[in-house]
């Protein structure tokens, strides 16, 4: 059996701030981890979204649906994930309160209203697919996901190394090019 660290090394480029210092999860801040780090290496949050493949609706999508966990895992778990520590030292309510409002919340209050305005256009005739490729705008969302998909790696990383898990990454496929 893997066993989880006392303390574990934060350095989160969240491109607002940096997060930086250490955490050492309790019991309850492990187990939080682990849903959160299931719910993140199982979704579009990590898992790259190569062009011509799925549809950046079920992308954003599926990021509103991480925010729902992360929301979730913090009224199941209650306030012992996020006692307070000393200077320094992060808790997994800070860690995932600042994922949500830095990281998720951004793309999803940007990209939502802009992709909803396009697809209101969309023809009878055509399909949802064929319709959002024509979007003037569909590089730049992909961008974006690709940079929020980098920053939540880190997270993923971070949470599965807090519960002591081995690193399942090799298990996500590689980005590829176009």
């Amino acid at each position: 059996m893997v066993r989880a660290p006392k303390s574990v090394e934060v350095g989160l480029d969240l491109k607002i701030f940096k997060i930086s210092g250490t955490w050492e999860p309790n019991d309850a801040e492990r187990e939080a981890a682990w849903e959160l780090y299931v719910e993140l290496i199982t979704r579009v949050a990590v898992v790259p979204l190569p062009r011509g493949q799925g549809l950046l609706r079920e992308a954003l999508s599926s990021l509103y649906s991480v925010a729902g966990t992360v929301r979730q895992v913090l009224r199941e778990h209650g306030p012992t994930v996020a006692e307070p520590k000393p200077d320094g030292v992060y808790n997994f309510g800070y860690l995932a309160v600042a994922m949500l409002n830095f990281v998720v919340r951004p793309l999803l209050s940007r990209w939502h209203p802009e992709l909803e305005a396009w697809e209101a256009t969309r023809p009878a005739d055509r399909s949802r697919a064929e319709h959002e490729s024509a979007w003037p705008r569909a590089d730049e969302l992909r961008a974006e996901l690709d940079t929020v998909r980098s920053v939540l790696s880190q997270y993923a990383a971070l949470l599965g190394t807090a519960c002591g898990v081995p690193d399942l990454s090799p298990a996500i496929p590689k980005p590829t090019s176009a």
